[in-house]
């Protein structure tokens, strides 16, 4: 990510890249890509509404490459409270928005993204018509029980993990070990789209990677250039996996506190 590139000349540029896609099931596209994730000073300015600028951009490109679009997140303002959030825009092939997903957790023990942005609630699944999708943002990959949730979703529970980041390059070990931890725990297949180069000077981690649901990495990106990574999914992968190795129907879903 160039940090002297406009917010403007980067939808045009995501928007190009999505059309580059056609024939694609899915198209996953970094987190708060249009501002950056560290821009901080940036994000009250370039806040903008569900649908804005970002959203006309990406509803067209979706629509004209016929793709299910992951538009990655946005800096978004609340148009009744004024609350910003880190928000997730989904399309379906026809450029219709398919859902949405505020980021539950918000980073900076206290700064950053944890004071400026609002915290979201729910928990939030896509029935994609290949597999379901469960959608997690950045630091959410770091809270199991988010995962866990949105397998457990009713009518169905995620096959599939989509997880867009802005994550730093010093913890780039991190990362990687995390996203493979929730595709093993979870049987499920991860997404993990990482932005490269840099946000507000801060080197991102880049590696971009597809996990299966055995944690085997299918497609992963260099550390620090910008990459168009494709796999071929296998949903039913998902049930063979689950049924040869029933670990999800071992768990012990209520665990009683121990007694000091």
């Amino acid at each position: 990510m160039d940090p002297d590139e406009s917010p403007d000349s980067r939808r045009e540029r995501a928007a190009s890249l999505v059309r580059d896609q056609a024939g694609a099931d899915l198209v996953v596209l970094p987190e708060l890509w249009p501002v950056g994730a560290f821009a901080f000073d940036s994000f009250e300015t370039e806040a903008e509404p569900l649908r804005g600028p970002t959203y006309e951009a990406m509803h067209a490109a979706a629509r004209d490459a016929g793709v299910w679009l992951h538009a990655g997140s946005i800096v978004e303002r609340d148009p009744v409270s004024g609350t910003l959030y880190n928000t997730s825009l989904v399309f379906q092939p026809d450029g219709e928005l398919a859902t949405t997903y505020r980021k539950i957790h918000r980073f900076g023990f206290d700064r950053g993204e944890a004071v400026l942005l609002g915290r979201g609630t729910e928990p939030v699944t896509v029935p994609h018509p290949k597999a379901t999708l469960g959608l997690a943002t950045c630091y959410d990959l770091r809270f199991p029980e988010l995962f866990r949730a949105l397998v457990d979703a009713e009518p169905e529970g995620a096959r599939v993990f989509v997880v867009p980041a802005g994550w730093p390059a010093k913890r780039a070990a991190h990362w990687s070990l995390l996203a493979r931890a929730r595709a093993v725990e979870n049987q499920a297949y991860v997404l993990a789209c990482g932005t490269a180069g840099t946000h507000a000077g801060v080197p991102q981690a880049g590696r971009s990677a597809i996990i299966d649901p055995w944690g085997e990495i299918l497609a992963e990106a260099p550390d620090a250039e910008e990459t168009v990574l494709d796999a071929d999914l296998d949903p039913a992968q998902v049930d063979k996996t689950r049924e040869s190795f029933p670990v999800l129907k071992d768990r012990v879903r209520e665990l009683g506190v121990p007694e000091a």
